[in-house]
């Protein structure tokens, strides 16, 4: 029977809206009822026409048709009226396998997965064999719900009910096994798989990638292509996710092109992925210039946007562009917060700090544990772990992220017996601590001259069974080496279940560097450049090694084979904030509008050092200047122009908050204490290892740093 859209559209009138009248069609056969039900269920996209259409379906006297109620029971799904639909379930007297689907299909698209497997079982209990749509459906189910043990057994009952060969259901297994990270699962059952089409295959692809083995995912995408499968648009967001996590740009690039020529380019989600990609791998201008190409206002695409700008340094591009897409009007999630407020803790500011910590209490995301994590951490790197600490007592469920974010900004601060005594409050509320827990712990003995703690927490990471990894132990040697225990950090080194990273050779070359032990110095440097031949700071230390110990000749060759590398010393920066504003200082600055009284200032400081009794120690100087000229270049460093410039632009007793790119030298840090003591403020500075408070001639480091 055939029936045109015009009289198909009159006789759902007639049928849904005319049911006083006797409109009684005969039919010759049972197929003609089913085929125009059939089409007129197709049409119904409201409540109303549902419910009308059941009522002319009792008059009909079909109610107790299968066929029709299961078409019934997925257009109640398919239009969100799934209580309907099921009342639909419920109220038919002898449930087939197709009915059962049609519920499960229903409670699995709107994402009731509970239900799902609560109908499977109701299904298993009424006797009804499922057939290959259900388990895919029951699979969906278990990998969202993590229900590893649940689906293992829904995976023997495919095999019991003659499906195991079944394509569809077997790409269903794949992904449950992949959601719940059993990638090892997902491999056996794909290595045993007789025909494979492209969703086998990014459900491998993605599961790999997914769950942190992103190597594999891009040899099994190297292998798809090599057996010939064209892969679609998922399966290469897939791969540019890998491409990602590794930041493998060759691999990434040939995505790209093959997106380009299959035509994918200009799918949004593809869009999106390269955008992450380019960022991830530090091609912040390519991944720009594909974000602004999109005019589709995404909150994942903005995400993907802010993150790569905070992961390779471009703070304020960061910040720019959150505030852009609040002006927008687009809504940020969870993932947005979480970059936002990271790079607010790379900015340094206070002041805005504080604006972004206001935002977030205003937000419906002021109770997410991670964000309020992330608040903790930028307070604490924008100097005031007061702050911090006001945001940790605010919030009614601490897991371990929070407590660990606590201590750590302890450790940063110095404030080692702080961070000790919130470890013991953690224990009484019987938290757990994890590695970033005793990261922190280490850390902060560390920072405060705690070693005998300080070792302590490091033997105890057993008792919990979290397994010291490589920044647990270059914090140990760092604590060690620090007081000067450098056999003793040595041996650690030597009892490394591992080889040792750069990490852990550039702590203990640093402690020799503050204890002039010029051997293991020179030993520690030789692992370091073969490990790293390119990182300055090494090089540097090396040479105030030599610096220190009176030896010009190799300070001069580590110049040379610095320039031979391509590599120079960093320039030192110094920010300080202003009124909420940032003001950069270098050395011998001399750009700045209020340059004469900054160097007025800078002046009145010296002599007024000088006056304390303050001599400047010229041993670490990198190179053999005369020693007028290198009290004139420390004079000069860009934190004294910073604190020169916070003293005429503040009021008196205004604490003076100062970010520095590089470690403070010894004549800084020395001369700080005492200026502090002189102006009667408080100087925080945030140098590339630590804070230091500076107060009444004193530094909240005590000298270990």
């Amino acid at each position: 029977m055939c029936i045109n859209s015009n009289s198909l559209k009159q006789t759902l009138k007639s049928v849904c809206f005319h049911s006083s009248s006797a409109h009684f069609i005969s039919w010759d056969r049972q197929s003609s009822i089913e085929t125009f039900y059939t089409s007129l269920i197709e049409h119904c996209t409201t409540r109303n026409y549902i419910a009308r259409t059941h009522n002319r379906i009792y008059i009909h006297g079909v109610q107790n048709n299968g066929f029709i109620i299961t078409k019934l029971i997925n257009a109640c799904s398919d239009i969100g009226e799934i209580e309907y639909a099921r009342h639909l379930f419920d109220a038919f007297p002898d449930k087939y396998v197709f009915l059962w689907n049609g519920i499960i299909r229903g409670y699995s698209m709107h994402g009731m997965l509970a239900q799902v497997l609560q109908m499977y079982s109701n299904m298993q209990l009424a006797y009804v064999s499922p057939d290959s749509f259900t388990f895919p459906n029951v699979f969906k189910a278990c990998g969202g719900l993590m229900a590893v043990d649940y689906g293992r057994v829904v995976h023997g009952q495919v095999f019991r009910h003659g499906y195991g060969e079944d394509l569809f259901v077997q790409n269903g297994v794949l992904i449950f096994y992949s959601k719940c990270g059993r990638n090892d699962s997902a491999c056996a059952v794909f290595n045993t798989m007789s025909t494979r089409n492209i969703v086998s295959w990014t459900s491998m692809i993605s599961g790999y990638a997914q769950n942190l083995q992103p190597l594999v995912a891009m040899s099994v995408f190297r292998d798809m292509i090599r057996s010939g499968v064209k892969p679609d648009w998922i399966s290469l967001i897939s791969v540019l996710k890998a491409c990602s996590d590794v930041e493998e740009l060759i691999l990434g690039k040939s995505v790209h092109a093959l997106a380009i020529n299959m035509g994918f380019e200009f799918e949004q989600d593809m869009r999106v992925s390269l955008t992450s990609f380019y960022a991830k791998c530090g091609l912040v201008v390519d991944a720009k210039y594909l974000f602004d190409l999109i005019e589709v206002e995404d909150t994942l695409l903005w995400n993907a946007m802010i993150a790569g700008f905070v992961k390779n340094g471009h703070t304020v591009e960061a910040l720019n562009l959150f505030n852009e897409m609040i002006s927008k009007g687009i809504h940020p999630d969870a993932g947005t917060l979480q970059s936002a407020i990271m790079a607010f803790s790379q900015h340094g500011s206070l002041k805005q700090a504080q604006w972004m910590g206001s935002y977030v209490e205003k937000s419906r995301f002021r109770d997410d544990t991670y964000i309020r994590s992330a608040l903790i951490d930028m307070y604490s790197k924008c100097g005031n772990v007061e702050l911090a600490r006001e945001v940790f007592d605010s919030t009614t469920v601490k897991d371990v992220v929070l407590w660990s974010a606590m201590i750590m900004g302890y450790a940063v601060h110095g404030q080692g017996r702080e961070a000790i005594n919130l470890c013991n409050d953690m224990k009484d509320s019987k938290i757990l601590p994890n590695e970033v827990t005793f990261l922190g712990l280490i850390t902060a003995c560390s920072h405060s001259g705690l070693v005998e703690e300080g070792w302590n927490f490091f033997l105890g990471m057993n008792d919990h069974s979290v397994a010291p990894q490589q920044k647990h132990y270059a914090g140990v040697v760092d604590m060690l080496g620090r007081v000067g225990h450098l056999a003793k950090a040595f041996n650690v080194i030597r009892s490394m279940p591992v080889e040792p990273s750069v990490s852990v050779w550039g702590a203990l070359l640093g402690a020799c560097k503050i204890h002039r032990n010029l051997r293991l110095g020179e030993f520690a440097a030789r692992k370091v450049f073969a490990l790293d031949p390119l990182h300055t700071g090494h090089y540097v230390q090396l040479s105030n090694l030599y610096a220190l110990t009176g030896m010009w000749d190799q300070v001069d060759e580590v110049r040379v084979l610095m320039k031979s590398k391509g590599l120079s010393k960093g320039v030192g920066i110094s920010t300080i904030e202003i009124n909420g504003k940032l003001q950069s200082f270098r050395m011998g600055d001399r750009s700045h509008a209020r340059s004469d009284e900054i160097y007025r200032k800078l002046q009145w400081l010296e002599m007024k050092l000088m006056e304390f009794g303050f001599k400047p120690d010229i041993e670490s100087a990198l190179h053999d200047l005369d020693e007028e000229d290198r009290g004139f270049t420390f004079c000069n460093h860009s934190e004294r122009l910073a604190i020169a410039y916070g003293l005429i632009c503040t009021s008196p007793g205004t604490t003076l908050r100062i970010i520095k790119n590089l470690r403070a030298c010894v004549n800084c840090h020395c001369a700080t204490k005492l200026i502090s003591k002189i102006v009667d403020r408080e100087i925080v500075v945030r140098d590339a290892n630590r804070f230091h408070h500076f107060k009444d001639g004193a530094c909240s480091c005590a000298d270990f740093w």
